[in-house]
């Protein structure tokens, strides 16, 4: 079966780029940067690309970059390179989403390259300062930052994991979803093990309450349940008392009501028995009065009569 021309075209393409980046990296022009040499670029001032071998923009970019890394020693900066299929943490380092991209630093600081991507502009970019008109990365999004790191070990974790795939699928033929099943059980494990490291922390953190203390707690709180019910008790006993005691004296005070109510009864039936008598009497001292008068008169009639 013979190759078709495109096919021909970009290997030779391919062989060209990495003889000429041999070339270059052999002259000491263009630097390799990769995992354990990234902290070069916190000084002196770079200019950075990121780029992967399978990309097509990125080999259509070598040579430009490689003839503009020829200008490192005139433009005093470094020139380098980052190799995203083998420096994977890099790439989550520097939030690497699109290929190639470019980063100019100065001194630590880092600012993405937006411009057009010959050799004039990188020269200009670099010899005028117009990096001083771009806006430095943030510093939540430093590559050098403590998030910035932990998002690059994340990166490194899915690059094992992709090798892992492709090994199960490739070299050992196993179906995808022996892969995906496997994945997804270490994920549970993992999972089951991070928790436990989780609860273990916490208990050395806030160690839990003895079983005494405990104890001691309960009966302190049984006491105080148990004070408040008696309390309670007592103030419902109370409030009785005090309801009868109410009770007790609306009581007395109805009967000494009554009392007084059949006292002044009896002294009006007194006082209407003494004017009754006192009347009787009266009548009885005129019936007397009458009685004397008419012997009276009856003694001069006959005194009259025998004269």
């Amino acid at each position: 079966m013979s190759r078709s021309p495109g096919l021909k075209m970009r290997n030779v393409v391919s062989f060209l780029a990495v003889f000429l980046t041999l070339n270059a990296l052999a002259e000491g022009k263009l630097n390799k940067i990769e995992e354990d040499n990234w902290q070069d670029l916190l000084t002196g001032e770079w200019m950075v690309e990121f780029f992967a071998p399978w990309c097509p923009a990125c080999r259509g970019l070598q040579p430009t970059w490689e003839d503009f890394a020829g200008w490192s020693e005139d433009l005093d900066i470094g020139i380098g390179q980052v190799d995203v299929t083998t420096s994977p943490g890099l790439s989550g380092r520097f939030m690497v989403t699109a290929l190639p991209t470019i980063f100019h630093v100065k001194d630590g600081v880092f600012r993405q390259y937006r411009g057009a991507r010959d050799k004039d502009s990188f020269i200009s970019f670099v010899e005028d300062k117009k990096w001083t008109g771009v806006e430095p990365i943030s510093s939540w999004k430093s590559p050098d930052s403590l998030q910035m790191s932990l998002v690059s070990y994340f990166f490194k974790l899915s690059m094992v994991l992709r090798n892992v795939h492709t090994t199960l699928t490739e070299d050992y033929q196993m179906p995808y979803w022996v892969s995906y099943v496997a994945f997804a059980v270490a994920t549970i494990l993992l999972g089951g093990i991070l928790g436990l490291i989780l609860v273990c922390c916490i208990d050395c953190v806030y160690p839990p309450r003895r079983d005494d203390e405990l104890h001691h707690h309960v009966q302190q709180a049984t006491r105080a349940d148990k004070k408040d019910s008696d309390a309670e008790e007592e103030d419902d006993v109370e409030e009785l008392e005090g309801s009868q005691d109410e009770g007790e004296e609306d009581q007395d005070t109805q009967d000494e009501n009554l009392s007084q109510d059949e006292g002044e009864n009896s002294q009006d039936e007194g006082n209407s028995q003494d004017e009754a008598s006192q009347n009787s009497q009266e009548e009885g001292s005129q019936d007397e009065s009458e009685n004397y008068r008419s012997e009276n008169k009856s003694r001069r009639r006959r005194a009259r009569k025998a004269d």
